[in-house]
């Protein structure tokens, strides 16, 4: 896990992908994020930025910078 000696609230993990495509997210990005068995999550993608899983907090503002390319407004 990077985040230890990187800035407070920082996390980065490795996951494996398994055959079917599946990964599993870790124990302490489970913990850090409150997700439990049964919650469902947005996967957003950009093909140029990438894959990002929301926290559910996020989603609003993550999703409208992904498909807008900006910032929402308040």
């Amino acid at each position: 896990v990077i985040g230890r000696n990187g800035p407070e609230g920082k996390y980065a993990w490795a996951v494996t992908v398994g055959e079917k495509g599946q990964i599993v997210i870790p124990k302490k990005a489970r913990e850090v994020f409150d997700i439990k068995p049964g919650d469902t999550l947005m996967l957003l993608a950009d093909e140029k930025q990438g894959i990002a899983i929301p926290p559910k907090a996020m989603f609003a503002t993550l999703m409208s910078t992904i498909f807008n390319g900006k910032e929402p407004e308040e």
